[in-house]
């Protein structure tokens, strides 16, 4: 039975979330979160639409480049309109929003006013057991209305899709249309209602770039053809006809292709509602994009994932609409419980860290099929270059996959690792990158001068890999390329040369004592894998080297109470947070009591939102402070390294999806952001075995025997 009370609904909302993420009486008492950004309609770095503001309502909604990607909605009760999401009509006004939750799967606001309720759930599939499902490049937007006065009120709901969505610049002309509504007919929704809009030209895989749209294929809004009007037409002439007369004109705007910037083409749904009364009354609209090919990998263009099979738009959105609300309770049901495992071990500001970061790691990575129809997962370095499969990016996200789908772990190895055992390759370390996304030709450069890091990265995550599945199966098609990397860290690790880290940012550094820890734990993960083989005199003899070698870094790093930057910098320090995969992995090289003394000298160091990544700097990477905090056998410290974080992006002025890189004294500082290294959150889920067990053994893919390089043989 609801109330009329405000504030009973406010409290009832309040415990919804509490329970939501993890159901305690101190997640009950803790503030809600305020996002800096929130996902909104996300799936690779293409589509991915996200709300910069407290609410909904506060400004356009836009893509991460913080571009205009206008997704409009009102709401008329009883003839009067008040906007729901976006700025426009600005003489419209908002309705209250009186709450905002962010799941791994969903952003969920609330709205109320005197007469009426209603919920707006932005959902993205993005179930990591399930791969078909996780591919549909596609977000539900569903509304949920009901009276809350007890009286019946006369409903309608506007929603509108941009044709910003489809360009690069809004000076390109679109085309827009319909797809025959008989043809995606089914038994439960009597048909869908599709509109679509995309570039004249469709320069199909034809530009790349870091501050850079998608302007080929096709962005699809679709709704159940029996619940809704459509209408095809400009943005603004849209919006005074619904906000007048609670209508849309009955015809489609006849004046195209045209121009973004002339009039703004949308694709737009009208919902009568009718008489709402205190039964919850739903409308949806599903948002979908079709790039047609994902990636140009060394000449060869392929598919998206959802594709590979010969799938359409027509059967994505069928599919998609038919499975609803089977997806709706798996979705609930893996945020609840990812949620509460979150809040065990890391409290629940960290959850809701790492529900945030689920979202944007995903959308900033595409996923498509090599030939034998294999996923093959490429990141996006966004914000920072766009390069595309780049180690040092994929490093710091892969602990969110080597815990929930370790099948995605591998697809983003694999084109590293295949292109290493080609002849395009001859050196002797890891690659650093493919190129810049969407294209992958391979760079043939030596590594970025990162020759250490790409190294260390590849071996550390192939045995966090074979830990998991028990087998070295994996990584056995390219054995002798981790032999190679493992020879040349041998070489060159403990002491590394004059060149740079993954923190490229601040340049170059000689016997960088961070980067001598990644070589030396890689070299204990290469002999694990050896074990793992059956090699048991390698395996003996790399454990050996890998204890050598920390015993001379024990004496090289030590500055009394900490350790150093760099062997010859006394004085300096630097967050150690490689040191990690040591008790993750096992390795055990590394004696308890450093990260003991490390953890006791961050905390020393910690300024207001954060702890900065070394002496250098008051500059903090989130990724690797939270790595660093995993460091911590206590929980309180734990909670203590990371709580600057979550203050930071709880009030920062920057409004933008989550940053990976900002000013640890200033809130109104920015810098990298809404890129994939953000997975490196789940790191903490890695150092509690049973969860990691648990989560791991549900990817029911279990995918191997990935195609060849394109061009793998020399022409």
């Amino acid at each position: 039975m609801y109330q009329q009370n405000g504030n009973f609904m406010a409290w009832i909302w309040r415990g919804l979330a509490a329970f939501l993420l993890g159901g305690s009486l101190a997640g009950a008492q803790e503030a809600a979160f305020r996002p800096p950004a929130v996902p909104l309609v996300t799936f690779d770095p293409y589509l991915s639409v996200w709300s910069e503001a407290d609410h909904l309502t506060d400004d356009v909604t836009r893509h991460w480049t913080h571009r205009p990607h206008a997704l409009i909605s009102l709401i008329r009760v009883d003839g009067e309109a008040s906007r729901l999401m976006g700025d426009e009509p600005s003489s419209v006004p908002a309705m209250p929003q009186t709450s905002l939750e962010v799941t791994p799967t969903r952003s969920i606001y609330q709205f109320a006013n005197a007469k009426v309720r209603v919920t707006m759930t932005f959902m993205t599939a993005a179930l990591p057991d399930d791969l078909e499902v996780l591919s549909w490049p596609l977000s539900y937007i569903t509304w949920t209305v009901q009276s809350a006065d007890g009286a019946a009120h006369d409903v309608s709901l506007y929603d509108s899709t941009s044709s910003e969505l489809a360009v690069n610049k809004n000076d390109e002309i679109v085309a827009c249309g319909r797809e025959k509504a008989g043809n995606l007919a089914s038994k439960v929704t009597g048909g869908l209602t599709v509109l679509r809009a995309g570039t004249e030209e469709q320069p199909v895989l034809g530009s790349s770039g870091d501050n850079h749209r998608i302007d080929w294929g096709y962005v699809y809004a679709c709704a159940r053809s029996r619940q809704c009007d459509s209408v095809i037409g400009g943005n603004g002439a849209l919006l005074e006809s619904f906000v007048r007369d609670g209508e849309v004109p009955g015809q489609d705007d006849s004046r195209l292709p045209r121009p973004v910037t002339d009039q703004q083409p949308v694709l737009a749904f009208l919902f009568h509602l009718g008489a709402v009364k205190s039964k919850l009354v739903t409308r949806q609209v599903i948002v979908a994009y079709d790039e047609i090919y994902a990636i140009k990998y060394f000449g060869t263009n392929l598919r998206p994932y959802w594709r590979r099979n010969g799938a359409t738009p027509e059967t994505l959105l069928r599919a998609a609409d038919k499975d609803f609300a089977r997806i709706e309770k798996r979705c609930a049901e893996f945020d609840r419980e990812l949620l509460e495992d979150l809040t065990r071990a890391g409290g629940i500001r960290y959850a809701r860290m790492c529900a945030l970061a689920y979202r944007q790691c995903l959308a900033a990575c595409g996923l498509a099929a090599d030939s034998g129809g294999h996923p093959l997962f490429f990141t996006k370095e966004n914000t920072s270059n766009g390069d595309i499969a780049t180690v040092d990016v994929f490093y710091p996200m892969d602990p969110v996959w080597i815990l929930l789908s370790p099948s995605l772990a591998k697809s983003s190895l694999v084109p590293i690792l295949s292109y290493a055992a080609s002849w395009h390759w001859k050196f002797p370390n890891a690659p650093h990158d493919l190129g810049t996304y969407p294209f992958a030709p391979g760079r043939d450069d030596g590594g970025e001068g990162m020759p250490v890091e790409e190294s260390g990265n590849m071996l550390l995550l192939c045995d966090a890999i074979c830990q998991e599945e028990g087998s070295t199966a994996f990584v056995s098609p390219w054995w002798p390329q981790l032999t190679q990397w493992a020879k040349y860290l041998e070489q060159y690790g403990l002491d590394p040369e004059n060149q740079l880290c993954t923190d490229d940012f601040m340049g170059h550094l000689a016997h960088n004592a961070n980067l001598s820890v990644k070589a030396i734990l890689a070299l204990a993960a290469y002999g694990d894998m050896c074990q793992r083989r059956g090699d048991s005199e390698s395996a003996a003899r790399y454990a050996q080297l890998a204890k050598a070698d920390a015993a001379h870094w024990l004496q090289a790093a030590n500055d009394g109470d900490h350790s150093r930057l760099a062997f010859d910098k006394p004085g300096t320090w630097s967050q150690k947070y490689n040191l990690a995969w040591d008790r993750i992995l096992g390795l055990n090289v590394f004696p308890p009591e450093v990260a003991r003394t490390e953890v006791a000298f961050y905390k020393e160091k910690l300024e207001p939102y954060g702890l900065p990544l070394d002496s250098r700097t008051k500059l903090t990477k989130t990724d690797w402070s939270v790595w660093s905090a995993t460091l911590a056998e206590k929980d309180s410290d734990f909670k203590a390294l990371i709580s600057p974080i979550y203050d930071y992006l709880n009030q920062t002025t920057k409004r933008q999806p989550l940053a990976d890189s900002y000013v640890t004294t200033n809130l109104n500082s920015t810098g990298f952001h809404a890129r994939p290294v953000v997975g490196g959150l789940f790191i903490k889920m890695l150092a509690e075995p049973r969860e990691w067990k648990k989560w791991a053994n549900r990817d029911h893919a279990k995918v191997e025997g990935w195609a060849p390089l394109p061009g793998a043989v020399k022409p």
